[in-house]
Order: structure tokens, then C-alpha cells, then sequence
């Protein structure tokens, strides 16, 4: 046998198998590389599945963190960099360079969350959160302390849940127009609502859906350890999309529905709790500007359903989203609003006279949860 020519076949045998080798190796690398990749762009959020990208939206939830930090005292009160992340965006940058912020949905015009037509105002939202960045108007002359909280939980609260609510109505809208384009129709809005909601996981902490895990936690309302308005939210965003590529019409307006009611419940609890905190020596300011920071997230969606009929011996009876002709009966004055009015004086951050006391605020807002069919369960209890 020609040992030099054996030699050389097997060389050239060796190398072909190690030529192989690199190859699927070099396969291999890929596939794993594309899997890391795809990780990097996980496409899910809280048990929500999105059928679109809103990337961008999702890393607006960063900027609440920062404004919190940077409010905080441990950031110490840096009222004005909290004030430049709102309004000109550090996260969410567009593929033009731009950055989405808070402030540009807050303060514009014919947003479809029913804020402005509220108040009054256009850019109601803004004006609430600027007055505790620049300590003005309802934060005229108050605490540090009082400012930094007022601005976690406006931006969080009333800030995220108005652009949540817009998201959802605008689904509807564009559903009920026939687009159901995941990208550019009903589901992308739908999907930019959990994006404000909920936000990417490891930003959680900041989201309205946070809120809902930690006042089922005060009030007794989980199931396993799970906030029973966050599962029945979450459900409703999952069947809600599922609705709106079906053009399910019943199934997208319920879903949406749902979302609102269990936002009733979550910030029902908030201001439960926190005006049953004024009495507290030390941090009635501070527990005052959490729960009115809680109430403006729902007061819009309350203040109809607080009317009430003033007995001339100065007794209250609550009719609901009635009018004036429910007092008719027995001579009775209407007023209009009245239990809305009766929190806002109680959650006046300019009257020191509120604080130092408890308040019970269960009758002022029954008739409100009676309205989106909320039951004492679905409250619980404060301990």
C-alpha cells in the first residue's frame, strides 16, 4: 500500500470533517444567536401577548421611573430633572431621534380619554402634573415631600391610566372603522394601551398595574396571591385583542369596559385608604396628596354618579347620575357632583384644616360602584 497516499486521503478526510464541523458549529451559533435576539425582543408583558411592536411605548415606563427617582429625596428633589424627563423624554426614542414623552400626550388636545371634557380644559392632564413639578396651583406653597409625591403618583396614576383609557377607545374606534390591521389598526392601539398599563416587566414597579397588585394586597382582594382587578384586567386585554381581530364588536366594547371598571376598583381602594390616613401626626400631608393624586386617576369617570338631594335638616340621600328632578318629591335641594365635591375638599392640598382626621369615604362613592356594578367583595376591606 502507498502509505504517503493513505497518509494524504486521511488528511484530506480530516479536513473535510473538521470543515463540517465548523459548519454546524457556524449553524448552530446562528440559531442560537437569532434565539438571544428574539429573547432581546421579547414580544410579551404581564401575561399579555402584544400583536404588534410597541417597543417604544413599552420604554416610556422607564421614564416614570426616572422622574420618581429623580423627584425622590434620595435624588434630592431634583423637581427640575423630573420636569425635563416629562416633558422632553429620555427612553422611549423614535427612529427619527425624537423621544415619545408623557408630556406630549398629556398636554395635547382631543385625546380620547374624557379628562378634558371633565375638567374643563384642554390638557387636564398636564396641568395637574405641571402644578407639582413647578409648585403651582393645587401645589402652591406645599412641602418637598408633598411635590415628590405628587409627582410619582400623578405621572404614574392620572398620567398612564388617561393615556391607557385613549388607547382603548381609539382600538374601538378603529375597529368599529373596520381596521383591524395588527400593525396599523384596532390591535396596535390595543396593544399601546397594555404598553402604558403594564409596561415591559422589569419596569412593573412603575405602572398602574403595580397600584392594582399593592391595594389588593391591602384590602384582601387576590387569589393566590394575584391582584383579583389586575387578573380580571389582564383577561380582558387578552380576549379584548382576540375581539378586535375578529371584529367581535360586543367582545372589544366589554373587554374595554372591564379594563375601566376594575381601574374604578384599584383607585376606589387608593383614596379609601389614604383619606382614612390623615389622621396620622406626622404624614397627613404626604397620605392627603396620595390619595388626591389617586382620585384624579378616576375622578372623571366618578363625579357623575356622586349626585346627591340635601334635606332641609341638612341630611344627604344619593341618587346616583340622577338629576335634579329625583329631589322634586320632597322639596329637597339638588346637588350636583356633591360626593366628588365632598372628596375634593377632604383632598384639598391648600386647606391644613383636613388634615388630622380619619375619613370614611364609602358613602360619597357607593353609587359610583353601583353604576360600573362593583360589589363590596370586589372592595374588600382596609387593614
Amino acid at each position: 500500500m502507498n502509505y504517503t497516499k493513505l497518509k494524504g486521503l486521511l488528511l484530506i478526510a480530516l479536513m473535510a470533517v473538521s470543515g463540517l464541523a465548523g459548519c454546524l458549529a457556524s449553524e448552530e451559533d446562528e440559531t442560537t444567536d437569532a434565539a438571544d435576539a428574539a429573547d432581546a425582543m421579547d414580544a410579551e408583558d404581564g401575561g399579555y401577548t402584544y400583536a404588534s411592536n410597541v417597543d417604544n411605548h413599552r420604554s416610556l415606563m422607564k421614564d416614570l421611573c426616572d422622574m420618581k427617582t429623580a423627584a425622590s429625596s434620595d435624588g434630592g428633589y431634583d423637581f427640575a430633572e423630573a420636569k425635563n424627563i416629562y416633558m422632553n423624554g429620555k427612553n422611549a426614542e423614535k427612529s427619527d431621534g425624537s423621544f415619545r414623552t408623557l408630556a406630549g400626550f398629556a398636554a395635547a388636545d382631543g385625546k380620547n380619554h374624557g379628562y378634558d371634557a371633565y375638567y374643563n380644559a384642554s390638557g387636564s392632564v398636564d396641568d395637574h402634573i405641571m402644578a407639582a413639578m413647578d409648585g403651582t396651583g393645587d401645589f402652591a406653597g406645599v412641602s418637598d415631600t408633598v411635590r415628590y409625591q405628587g409627582i410619582a403618583k400623578l405621572t404614574v396614576n392620572m398620567g398612564m391610566v388617561a393615556y391607557t383609557i385613549h388607547e382603548l377607545n381609539s382600538a374601538i374606534a378603529k375597529a368599529d372603522a373596520g381596521n383591524v390591521d395588527n400593525d396599523s389598526g384596532a390591535p396596535h392601539n390595543w396593544d399601546e394601551g397594555w404598553a402604558f398599563f403594564h409596561g415591559p416587566d422589569e419596569d412593573y414597579g412603575c405602572s398602574p398595574a403595580k397600584v392594582m397588585e399593592k391595594r389588593a394586597a391591602d384590602f384582601g382582594t387576590e387569589t393566590d396571591g394575584v391582584s383579583n382587578a389586575f387578573i380580571a384586567s389582564q383577561a380582558a386585554m387578552v380576549d379584548g385583542l382576540a375581539a378586535l381581530q375578529a371584529e367581535d364588536s360586543a367582545g372589544y366594547t366589554a373587554a374595554a369596559d372591564t379594563v375601566v371598571k376594575n381601574l374604578v376598583i384599584t383607585y376606589s381602594q387608593a383614596v379609601l385608604k389614604y383619606t382614612s390616613k390623615m389622621d396620622s401626626n406626622d404624614s397627613a400631608a404626604k397620605y392627603q396628596v396620595e390619595g388626591y393624586a389617586f382620585w384624579k386617576a378616576i375622578e372623571a369617570y366618578s363625579a357623575a354618579y356622586t349626585n346627591a338631594c340635601i334635606h332641609t335638616d341638612g341630611n344627604v340621600t344619593y341618587v346616583g347620575n340622577s338629576d335634579a328632578s329625583a329631589c322634586d318629591a320632597n322639596n329637597e335641594t339638588f346637588d350636583g357632583h356633591y360626593g366628588a365635591d365632598k372628596i375634593n375638599e377632604i383632598l384639598n392640598l391648600q386647606d391644613a384644616s383636613q388634615l388630622g382626621a380619619s375619613y370614611d369615604v364609602t358613602a360619597h362613592l357607593e353609587h359610583v360602584w353601583a353604576h360600573y356594578g362593583i360589589t363590596s367583595d370586589d372592595i374588600g376591606s382596609y387593614s
